[in-house]
């Protein structure tokens, strides 16, 4: 599902003329199986976020090769990784990154609207996914008027909606009590079993990491350890 061979990454601070250049990622390689949950940890600045980025195509690749689904990436441009994006692969955010003036339906709705599904297929497929994640009665919500979980939930449907092979999630229950947090992972465990899904979650959390079929270490830019759960 995804091969990354020898990434490198690097930031340039500071004023022209004083740049400084921080490396972040180095030679990073590994590689994620179909219908695997791997997991991503390490301290903050070890690269983590970068990692996602870049797998995300939301920043560009400077050294080494990204593969998805055989596909390399890499050299994609901005529109062709977003058109790449909308039928690849599914996002789940700490901080949901829901459209506060849109409803649940909405919110879930909107990559099919982008991908230019017809509405009443739209509409059938929406109502679909906030029922199988339990919130289908909750469609004519705004963000504000649900609870974290809830909020985490749509997140989840609009990532599924497209039917991705791969989701990617950047601390997925960052933002929710121990409670809503067990909920979330056991419904992640069910969508890989039952459907498949490969997952890349990134996480500081041991709970989070613990879900994985495999989990690496990111540590000073390097994959430094492979541990098998």
């Amino acid at each position: 599902m995804i091969k990354v061979e020898h990434l490198s990454h690097n930031f340039v601070i500071g004023k022209k003329g004083r740049e400084t250049v921080v490396p972040v990622l180095k030679e990073v390689s590994f590689k994620v199986r179909e219908k695997e949950i791997v997991t991503v940890v390490g301290r903050s600045g070890s690269g983590k976020s970068t990692l996602l980025n870049l797998l995300s195509g939301f920043i560009r690749t400077q050294e080494g090769e990204i593969f998805i689904q055989n596909v390399n990436v890499t050299k994609f441009s901005e529109a062709e990784f977003a058109d790449f994006r909308i039928r690849h692969i599914g996002f789940i955010f700490q901080s949901f990154q829901l459209i506060q003036s849109m409803t649940a339906f909405e919110n879930v709705e909107l990559p099919l609207v982008l991908k230019g599904v017809s509405e009443t297929v739209r509409k059938r497929k929406t109502e679909e996914m906030l029922n199988k994640v339990g919130l289908l009665e909750y469609k004519d919500h705004y963000p504000g008027e649900l609870s974290g979980g809830q909020q985490q939930r749509v997140s989840i449907a609009r990532a599924l909606i497209v039917e991705p092979p791969l989701i990617l999630a950047d601390e997925p229950t960052g933002s929710l009590d121990s409670e809503t947090e067990e909920d979330l992972l056991q419904f992640i465990v069910k969508l890989n079993q039952e459907l498949g899904i490969t997952f890349l979650i990134i996480t500081h959390d041991e709970k989070v990491a613990n879900i994985g079929h495999r989990t690496l270490q990111l540590k000073e830019g390097r994959v430094v350890e492979k541990v098998f759960v």
